[in-house]
C-alpha cells in the first residue's frame, strides 16, 4: 500500500528515481527546491525507510607558519647540518648553536641525533653520517606542491613520518569537509514509481500524525555560564558579598601581601604571565609596603625589592582582589567571594588551561574556626548537589592550617580533588592591619562543571562542539 507523501517528498524521490544516488545540493538543483526543504524531506524520507542517508568525512592538510618557515630554511635539523658545515671543522660547543639556532635549538638537537647526523662529546656538537633527506621534509615539499589549495590527507603515503610531522607544533594546519549522500531503497523506488504527478500543495491530504518533528535549538547560555550562575547565587543564599576586582594586578598583591617570597618558584616566568615592560605606578600605602617588606625580611631572610613588587601580572588567583579590600576596609566581620577568570603560564592538557574560572571566598569574624570553614564548604557542596565530601591536610603558601577538599566521583568511582582552603597566617594578616582571622577558600568552576557534566576533559568546555552544547539540559 503506497505512504501518504508530502509533495516534497515525491519531489525527492522521483528524481532519485532517475538518478539512484545524489547529494543535497545535486537535488536542490533537480527539484528547485531549497536546500532547507531537501534536508527536511531527507529527514522524512530516511524515517520512513524510503532513502538511504551515508555521512563522510575527508580530512585536508596545509603547511602550518612553521611548515612553511622549515620550506624555506629547512627543518630545524636541517639548519643545525647546514651551519656545522658551514664551520671549517664541522663542530661547535652547543652554546654557539643555541645562539644560532635560539628557539629551534631543541628540535634540532633531539631530531638530529634521532636521525644519527651528529655525535655529542663533552659538551660539544660533532657532525656526522650521511644526511639525506628524511621522509618529514618530502611530505613538506610535496604539501607545498599542492599550495595555495590543501591536500587531500589520505594521499600521503608515509603514515609514519606523516605522524612524526603532526606532532610538531605549527607545522601543518588541517581543515575537514563532510559529505553526504542520499540512496533511494527499494521501497523507495516501489513508492517512487506509484506516485502520479506531484501533487498541488492547496489540496487537502492527509496528515501523518507519527511523522517525526523538525528539532529547534533555542538559544540558551552556555552549559559553564550556567555552573558561574549557579555557583554565585548559592554565596549570595549564604549571605556573602561579590567582589569584582582586574584581570591585571599588580605583584604586590598577587604575591607579596600573601607572603609569596620574591624568589618562590610560581613567580617564575614559567608559571606566571607577566605584562611586558609595565609596572605600577604605586602598589599600596607606604605603611602597607613598609610592613609587608619588613615581614618578608624577617620571616625569609632576604632583601625584598620593590621593583619586583611593581611589576605587573595576569593574576593568577582572584585573592589578590580579597586580599586588598580586608586591607583597606580592615572588616571586624565579613562575608567576601569574587568569581573571576585566572591565569597560569602551564601546558594545557586534559585537566589544566592556561585560564580559567575560579571562584574565592573569605570569612572574617573574632571566633571563626576550621570548623567553620568546613560546615560552610559542606552546606555549598549540599547545594550543588555534590553528596559525598572529606577534607585532607595539605601545605598552601597563605594559610595555616590548611585543607584540601576531596568530592567522591561517582561516574569514576574515586575520590578527587575539588578545593584548597585554610585560615590566612598570621604574615599575611597582622602586616596589613587585619586583627581577627579569615577563614579563606578557592578553587575552579571548570572542575565542577567536569563533575556536573561527566567530562573527563576540561577542554571540552570550550571546544564548542554543538552536538554537546544541544545535548546538555537547561534544567539538571
Amino acid at each position: 500500500m503506497s505512504q501518504v507523501l508530502h509533495p516534497i517528498e515525491q519531489k525527492i524521490l522521483r528524481s532519485l528515481l532517475e538518478k539512484q544516488t545524489a547529494t543535497p545540493e545535486e537535488l536542490a538543483e533537480k527539484t528547485q527546491l531549497s536546500i532547507d526543504q531537501i534536508r527536511r524531506g531527507i529527514e522524512w524520507l530516511k524515517f520512513k525507510n524510503l532513502v538511504q542517508v551515508t555521512e563522510s568525512e575527508k580530512s585536508f592538510v596545509k603547511l602550518g607558519t612553521r611548515g612553511r618557515e622549515a620550506l624555506e630554511k629547512g627543518l630545524p635539523e636541517r639548519q643545525l647540518v647546514g651551519y656545522l658545515r658551514s664551520i671549517p671543522v664541522s663542530s661547535c660547543e652547543m652554546s654557539q648553536a643555541k645562539d644560532y639556532l635560539k628557539n629551534e635549538f631543541s628540535p634540532a638537537i633531539a631530531n638530529a641525533k634521532k636521525n644519527k647526523w651528529i655525535e655529542i662529546y663533552e659538551n660539544r656538537i660533532l657532525l656526522k653520517g650521511y644526511h639525506d633527506v628524511t621522509p618529514e621534509e618530502r611530505i613538506i615539499k610535496t604539501i607545498a606542491s599542492k599550495s595555495p589549495d590543501a591536500m587531500a590527507a589520505d594521499e600521503i603515503d608515509d603514515k609514519e613520518a606523516f605522524d612524526l610531522l603532526k606532532k610538531r607544533p605549527d607545522f601543518l594546519d588541517f581543515a575537514s569537509t563532510k559529505r553526504m549522500t542520499v540512496n533511494i531503497t527499494g521501497k523507495g523506488t516501489i513508492e517512487a514509481q506509484n506516485v502520479g504527478e506531484v501533487a498541488d500543495d492547496s489540496v487537502q491530504r492527509a496528515i501523518d500524525v507519527e511523522a517525526p518533528a523538525p528539532v529547534v535549538f533555542a538559544a540558551k547560555s552556555h552549559p559553564l555560564a550556567d555552573v558561574i550562575s549557579e555557583v554565585r547565587e548559592i554565596f549570595v543564599s549564604l549571605g556573602f558579598t561579590e567582589l569584582v576586582g582586574n584581570s591585571s594586578q599588580s605583584s604586590f598583591w598577587n604575591f607579596d601581601a600573601l607572603f609569596i617570597p620574591q624568589d618562590h618558584p610560581a613567580r617564575e616566568m614559567q608559571d606566571t604571565f607577566y605584562i611586558k615592560d609595565m609596572s605600577a605606578n604605586s602598589v599600596a600605602t607606604p605603611k602597607q609596603v613598609r610592613k609587608v617588606s619588613l615581614e618578608h625580611k624577617n620571616g625569609w631572610h632576604y632583601d625584598w625589592r620593590l621593583d619586583a613588587a611593581r611589576k605587573m601580572v595576569l593574576r593568577t588567583h582572584t585573592t589578590c582582589v580579597t586580599i586588598r579590600e580586608l586591607a583597606d576596609k580592615k572588616y571586624d566581620e565579613a562575608r567576601l567571594f569574587s568569581i573571576g577568570r585566572v591565569y597560569r603560564n602551564e601546558k594545557v592538557s586534559y585537566k589544566h588551561l592556561v585560564e580559567f574560572n575560579q571562584v574565592e571566598g573569605v570569612v572574617v569574624g573574632k571566633h571563626v574556626t576550621l570548623r567553620d570553614l568546613m560546615g560552610l564548604q559542606m552546606e555549598f557542596y549540599r547545594k550543588m548537589g555534590i553528596k559525598k565530601a572529606k577534607f585532607w591536610p595539605t601545605f598552601f603558601p597563605y594559610t595555616e592550617p590548611s585543607l584540601q577538599s576531596m568530592i567522591y566521583n561517582e561516574r569514576l568511582g574515586k575520590w578527587v580533588e575539588l578545593f584548597g582552603m585554610g585560615i590566612f597566617r598570621p604574615e599575611v594578616t597582622k602586616p596589613l592591619g587585619i586583627k581577627d582571622p579569615v577563614l579563606a577558600w578557592g578553587g575552579g568552576i571548570e572542575r565542577i562543571a567536569m563533575l556536573r557534566y561527566s567530562l573527563d576533559d576540561v577542554r571540552e568546555l570550550y571546544n564548542n562542539r554543538f552536538s554537546w552544547l544541544r545535548s546538555v539540559p537547561k534544567c539538571q
